[in-house]
């Protein structure tokens, strides 16, 4: 690549962030992902796999300072329901099968309105079937670095015992 290239590929983010002042002077609240719309009664996170139990805790926490209702859905089945008082944080434990997946859905509750969806997560059981403590692999056989060494030791007895044996047999004085 020529040089004036390199400079220009170089210099293009560079560009693109002075060019675009939408860019350039942009907030952290402007960035599309995590973020909770401000008119929601409550926000929904899904915390890790529980292995032992299969259950995913759901933290609910009330943004207003009214009781919030909601139905908190598994695959489209109702799991939990309730309300969430002012400004507090509920927990729910959704079970999941083990080596299944569930989508899971927190939908606002009110008398006057239909069911509206406020956040949704996937989420998959992936823990260890068996009785096995988290963070332990079963035995599969001696380490690759061992094998490594074993072959190569392996191979140079061989090619040893070939040239010993060569080494007797080509000098040998023309009759």
């Amino acid at each position: 690549m020529r040089t004036r290239l390199r400079f220009l590929l170089a210099a293009l983010p560079l560009g693109a962030i002075a060019l675009l002042p939408s860019v350039s002077d942009a907030q952290e609240r402007d960035w599309p992902w995590p973020r909770h719309d401000a008119g929601d009664p409550f926000t929904m996170t899904v915390d890790d796999m529980g292995c032992r139990s299969g259950k995913v805790p759901v933290r609910l926490h009330n943004q207003t300072r009214q009781l919030a209702r909601f139905d908190l859905k598994a695959d489209g089945a109702s799991v939990a329901s309730g309300s969430i008082p002012a400004r507090k944080t509920i927990v729910r434990h959704v079970p999941v099968g083990k080596g299944s997946g569930a989508e899971i859905e927190a939908y606002s509750v009110s008398d006057h309105e239909p069911e509206t969806l406020i956040d949704s997560s996937h989420v998959e059981n992936d823990c260890p079937w068996g009785h096995r403590r988290h963070g332990h692999l079963p035995y599969t056989g001696p380490p690759a670095d061992l094998m490594g060494k074993l072959a190569t030791a392996g191979g140079l007895v061989v090619m040893g015992g070939i040239l010993w044996w060569y080494g007797w047999i080509w000098p040998r004085p023309n009759p």
